[in-house]
């Protein structure tokens, strides 16, 4: 696969996107609530586009470009597994379109540091807003480190961009599609876009927000809103106050990305109203139908047996932190990629026992193949010419299967069936009879299997981390196992002496009832040989550690 993912790149990129950062550029289609196909590049991906709920074909503005922009977190709490499953899952997408297919993603995202459960907290921990929200921030972000998922190229905090959205605000209002009232709130007037309100199918008369009897439309949402008394506040045209929370998506996208989107990513409980009113802001401040051309949405995750999602509101989550105190970000990883990334999710300790296990079928068998390739291994003769084909089938399979949507769930089945196939020839035997060996293959399966699951993330398998951290621990185990077993064979090949209380000479050989414990030694020796641990009869051993370690898992 090629690797052209730069972060040093990327950044100047997303520097050099829009140097005009508010002014509307005209490069978005013409008006219209109809999802326009984009001219440009074609990827030969195709994508689930939550704006026309079906699949389509993947079309960049630039070629070997993807501008992404997703919703980030509102840092007044510890991170959640919910959270966690959305993020790692585009991270696994954008690896994707990196890795796989050659395309720099240029990825920003927005940090919500002003909100009312921020000031919630803050009033609780007797602490300013501001504390609250970069505690929560760092706190975020070293979530996100522990999982491996790759930062953005850039993020942007909302209170450091205040200015910013009160001049998108004025836009709007400008252009004629917001208003405001005598007590100092600003509303989007979802009348003034007519039946282009509503992209994501049934969400027209399904919500609408609190607020003032002064709103023309019940659907009518706050772009700014005035401060309450100790709360924090910026002034502007409007008076004291602070951001909406819709609004500063719209304003960060734009200041980095201009008039026109390749993907907006984040959970499927945002699509409305959150994207919904983000299109409807931008499109009326940049005076274009078709701001964004894709949106992706990742499915929920839910506690087994629960129909609700993982949310701090409903006191059914478990902490980032707290998970990774029993599984690692590889069985994590391993856990998202055997569902698609749209689809709601299960997580229960059956899940992730599953993950586990996959992890660990992988682990073996490269161990074991690496084993054989060292000659430490001896199997039955392999029939090369069967694996090399199917080698060849899985890589078009797994290509296939990551352009049609980035379905991870049909290109690990088809990894996982090469594992079972290449295990199928590793037939271990306790002596070779000499046929050709067939080392080639497997080298380059394993090499296959495991750029595959660098490009997923998973870049050590968590039983290969165990051997690093443990080798010590497992050379000690073996060595006392050898030991033990040549104390035992020196005691059985112990040879009978002249009887001391007659000196009558007997005859000078082993004991015979301390044969079976020779046989037993003999035995042993024999059983670890097709593990890698071959012990010699001087006692001099060679102990091949990840073999070892596989015939233990």
């Amino acid at each position: 696969f090629p690797r052209v993912f730069l972060a040093s790149h990327t950044i100047r990129a997303a520097q050099t996107l829009n140097t005009d950062t508010l002014t509307p550029v005209g490069s978005c289609s013409a008006p219209g609530k109809k999802w326009v196909r984009p001219s440009g590049f074609d990827t030969g991906l195709k994508a689930f586009n939550s704006l026309t709920k079906q699949k389509e074909p993947l079309i960049l503005a630039r070629e070997g470009i993807a501008t992404w922009y997703s919703c980030g977190p509102t840092v007044y709490d510890h991170a959640h597994l919910g959270h966690a499953c959305s993020y790692v899952r585009f991270d696994i997408l954008q690896r994707i379109l990196s890795r796989v297919f050659g395309i720099t993603v240029i990825h920003a995202m927005v940090i919500t540091d002003i909100d009312d459960k921020i000031i919630k907290r803050s009033w609780e921990e007797n602490v300013s807003a501001s504390v609250v929200a970069r505690l929560y921030e760092d706190e975020f972000k070293k979530d996100m480190l522990s999982l491996k998922v790759l930062p953005p190229s850039v993020y942007l905090r909302v209170t450091e961009n205040v200015q910013h959205i009160i001049a998108f605000i004025e836009r709007i209002i400008q252009n004629g599609h917001a208003y405001a009232t005598k007590e100092g709130d600003v509303y989007f007037d979802i009348q003034s876009i007519g039946d282009r309100y509503g992209k994501f199918v049934g969400a027209v008369d399904s919500h609408s927000e609190p607020g003032d009897s002064n709103k023309r439309d019940s659907r009518d949402f706050a772009l700014w809103k005035p401060s309450k008394p100790q709360e924090p506040w910026w002034e502007s045209p409007w008076g004291r106050g602070r951001p909406g929370w819709h609004i500063e998506c719209s304003t960060v996208a734009s200041s980095v990305f201009g008039s026109q989107l390749d993907i907006h990513s984040g959970g499927i409980d945002l699509a409305f109203p959150h994207h919904e009113n983000e299109v409807a802001q931008s499109e009326a401040y940049h005076q274009c139908g078709q701001w964004g051309n894709y949106f992706l949405h990742s499915g929920h995750l839910h506690l087994k047996g629960s129909t609700e999602k993982m949310s701090k509101s409903l006191k059914n989550y478990i902490t980032i932190k707290d998970f990774m105190q029993s599984y690692s970000a590889d069985e994590f990883r391993m856990f998202c990629l055997l569902s698609k990334y749209r689809s709601a999710i299960d997580y229960s300790e059956g899940s992730m026992s599953e993950a586990r296990a996959s992890l660990g079928t992988i682990s073996t068998f490269l161990h074991d193949a690496q084993a054989y390739m060292k000659g430490q291994l001896q199997c039955l003769p392999v029939q090369d010419a069967n694996l090399w084909e199917r080698l060849a089938e899985t890589k078009c399979f797994i290509q296939a299967a990551l352009a049609d949507d980035f379905d991870t769930p049909r290109a690990m089945n088809a990894l996982m069936n090469l594992v079972y196939h290449g295990n199928c020839q590793l037939q271990p035997v306790t002596k070779s009879d000499g046929t050709p060996r067939s080392p080639a293959v497997f080298g380059a399966m394993s090499s296959y299997i495991t750029d595959v699951l660098d490009i997923f993330g998973i870049s050590k398998l968590q039983s290969t981390a165990d051997v690093a951290s443990s080798s010590g621990s497992l050379e000690a185990i073996v060595d006392q196992l050898t030991r033990f077993r040549s104390d035992v064979r020196a005691f059985a090949l112990a040879r009978q002496q002249d009887d001391p209380s007659t000196g009558a000479p007997v005859k000078r050989g082993p004991y015979p009832d301390r044969m079976p414990l020779l046989k037993a030694c003999d035995a042993l020796r024999n059983d670890l040989a097709p593990m890698g641990v071959l012990i010699k009869v001087r006692s001099v051993f060679s102990v091949h550690f990840h073999s070892l370690l596989s015939c233990l898992h």
